[in-house]
């Protein structure tokens, strides 16, 4: 099995400096494709050169890519055998317009040279993390660096989403100007989803534009927020409302570092991963539905399974629409309510994926209320997050006024119309204002009517968010 590839004619060839080797090589009229090897550089110098020294060459990967296809139509497919087992190597792409950049997955390689020196060309590196995660992997980020010669700065901010914000970007930059960074120094983001947004953001500001490395930390970073080149700050009237597109270097993942996530955060990236299903792969969704038990209890090789097709569909949507502009907005089911219930709350009452998973509910419903989608879909995902203890409901306190004031000044909203991303189906996603507001204040209030008839059985669908919040939500339904 071995000989065959190589006795075919090679097309193309490329080392990517961590001791991967893409080889191309045709394969039939309709299709092309891609096989990856593992194999040393010293190794490719023997085939190659005058003395062809024995290979010893491990087939990793074999993609069939459509020929012809314009950049953002690629679609890999999607069968199990393309993700990889939980533990070996693997590197996707992210070919967005702006930039084509890796994801690396690998046990291990946080502590790894080249998971970093072939995206850093100047000789300063400042690694932006929170007080949380520094204690746990800053020590070995930094002793890496620094032993590929680079001065390194740290800057630690606190944790949480509400620190997300204007203040905690003028830290950044201040540490930027006191250790005299310049265009070529490189940031790297090492947390959650806060630290890349902020830590992207600030990249995409410093003397217009520094190289920065994603080194998320947490399931919901690793699944969504790393990849893309979203970058923002928080302002108290809405969320992400002040950022920019600015892609990273490379996204660095080291399943391990998940080992130390607690429930909440786990169940958090969950419901991101859950929305890939829903709104563009059926099969993903079934494969949720499946095992989602599976993912609550950390299995390795169903969160290597998750986190790779996640990534593969987050990869492909970037590449079609890399600012947004269409169907890139989809990514967002979901969001427009949990950012209004992130705001309503205040920031970190509720985990961001807290909120997507009420919100995506929320979605299912009024589609449902305008005909498009069947309830049984509803159901579905409401017994898929609540099996991982997410909210399936919006918290009580949240009225009408709330919900609409914040909506109002989304993101998505155009010459004052709101856009809401809805289901057609599993795997149909619409970007679509073809709704009466009539349409949305009844699915909100719907939520209030179930809240009204039956409190215990409300409360109880709002997962674990319920221990953390419910003190705070009695406390604000008896002011009222």
């Amino acid at each position: 099995w071995i000989t065959k590839p190589f006795r075919m004619m090679i097309q193309g060839a490329q080392h990517d400096g961590l001791g991967w080797m893409e080889l191309k090589s045709p394969c039939g009229e309709q299709y092309k494709r891609m096989m990856t090897f593992i194999v040393t550089w010293k190794q490719w110098k023997g085939f190659v050169g005058e003395k062809r020294e024995p290979l010893v060459v491990q087939r990793q990967r074999s993609i069939a890519y459509r020929v012809g296809a314009r950049r953002g139509e690629i679609r890999p497919s999607m069968s199990s055998t393309e993700v990889s087992p939980a533990g070996v190597r693997r590197r996707l792409e992210v070919a967005a317009e702006s930039r084509t950049y890796p994801i690396l997955f690998g046990d291990g390689i946080l502590d790894e040279r080249s998971s970093y020196e072939p995206f850093i060309a100047g000789d300063k590196v400042l690694i932006v993390t929170n007080e949380v995660v520094a204690p746990l992997y800053l020590d070995r980020v930094e002793k890496v660096l620094r032993s590929l010669g680079k001065k390194v700065v740290v800057t630690v901010l606190p944790d949480g989403e509400e620190y997300k914000s204007m203040d905690s970007l003028k830290d950044i930059f201040d540490d930027c100007m006191e250790n005299r960074l310049d265009r070529k120094s490189t940031l790297v983001a090492l947390g959650g989803g806060v630290i890349g947004d902020i830590t992207g953001f600030a990249a995409a500001c410093f003397v217009r534009g520094v190289p920065f490395i994603q080194v998320p930390t947490t399931l919901l970073a690793v699944v969504d927020s790393a990849v893309g080149g979203k970058t923002a700050v928080n302002h108290p009237r809405g969320k992400n409302m002040i950022g920019a597109f600015y892609q990273p270097q490379a996204v660095v993942v080291d399943p391990e570092v998940l080992s130390t996530l607690n429930d909440r955060q786990l169940a958090a990236g969950l419901a991101e991963v859950v929305k890939y299903g829903l709104i563009r792969d059926p099969s993903f969704f079934e494969w949720c539905e499946e095992n989602i038990d599976a993912l609550v209890a950390r299995n390795p090789e169903a969160l290597q399974y998750a986190m790779e097709r996640s990534c593969i569909n987050k990869a492909e949507v970037v590449a079609a629409d890399e600012k947004e502009s269409g169907v890139r907005a989809t990514l967002n089911l979901g969001h427009t309510f949990g950012h209004a219930i992130e705001a309503g709350l205040g920031y970190g009452s509720w985990l961001h994926g807290e909120a997507v998973a009420a919100g995506m509910v929320m979605a299912c419903e009024m589609s449902v209320r305008l005909g498009w989608l069947d309830p049984e879909v509803t159901r579905r995902t409401e017994r898929v997050l609540s099996r991982a203890a997410l909210p399936v409901r919006p918290p009580p306190q949240m009225t009408l006024e709330l919900f609409m004031t914040y909506m109002s000044i989304d993101k998505k909203v155009e010459s004052g119309v709101l856009k809401l991303i809805l289901l057609r189906g599993i795997g149909q996603s619409v970007v679509t204002s073809d709704y009466t507001q009539d349409i949305l204040y009844d699915t909100i209030m719907h939520f209030h009517s179930m809240y009204k008839r039956n409190p215990e059985v409300y409360e109880s669908a709002l997962g674990a968010t319920w221990d953390t919040t419910g003190t705070l939500q009695e406390a604000e339904l008896e002011g009222e």
